[in-house]
């Protein structure tokens, strides 16, 4: 399996390129900004980009979907909740196999209602903004923040081994795993939900007391 973490600029966004080196196919996850930069790679590495992946729909990481996909082809997968005209929409639990690597899509509400993560093969996890290396992504209501609690709950199921590429480079590295997040990201130390909706209405006084960039 090729696995690959590539900065697009913008927001610090971050994009990833998965091949399957004995089919030749490839993924791009959220190509935003300069979807070139996946082409140009997934050519170096001999695959053929058949698919782009989406884990939510907000532009900074949908805007360079239909210039990739008029050069590849490549058909847009996003769950079903964002009603992406033209796409495939996925299910939470869905899973798809490309060559021996299977793609299960975690559906993950909460920064947006079409949130995903996508785990690849029990081992790789395309957390897009739901979860950041020492931080979790913004949400715009209470409501929306227990979305995002329980969805987090869920993904804290997953093995310590597993690892975590986020969609911007936030944290104090460019990925994680599941283990070393439940360990020491502030949001997931909480004990219940409670705490952790005033932590995300305090987090400036946070950041500054506790020295956090």
């Amino acid at each position: 399996m090729i696995f690959e973490q590539i900065p697009l600029g913008g927001n610090r966004n971050f994009g990833y390129l998965f091949g399957d080196p004995d089919s030749g196919i490839a993924i791009a996850f959220d190509p935003a900004y300069v979807p070139k930069k996946f082409e140009a790679r997934a050519k170096e590495l001999g695959l053929e980009i058949r698919f782009i992946a989406n884990t939510h729909s907000d532009p900074d990481h949908v805007n360079g979907n239909e210039r990739l996909q008029k050069r590849t082809g490549a058909q847009v997968w996003i769950h079903e909740a964002s009603k992406f005209k033209g796409a495939r929409l996925l299910r939470d639990g869905e899973a798809a196999r490309v060559g021996s690597t299977e793609l299960l899509t975690i559906h993950t509400p909460g920064h947006t209602p079409d949130s995903v993560c996508f785990l690849l093969n029990d081992t790789t996890l395309v957390s897009g903004d739901t979860l950041f290396v020492g931080k979790v992504g913004g949400t715009g209501t209470d409501e929306a923040a227990r979305q995002e609690y329980d969805s987090l709950q869920r993904l804290m199921k997953l093995p310590d081994h597993v690892t975590v590429w986020p969609g911007h480079d936030f944290g104090v590295r460019p990925s994680s795993t599941i283990g070393e997040e439940r360990r020491t990201n502030p949001f997931l130390i909480q004990p219940d939900f409670d705490s952790f909706l005033h932590l995300k209405k305090n987090w400036l006084a946070y950041k500054e007391e506790h020295g956090i960039a």
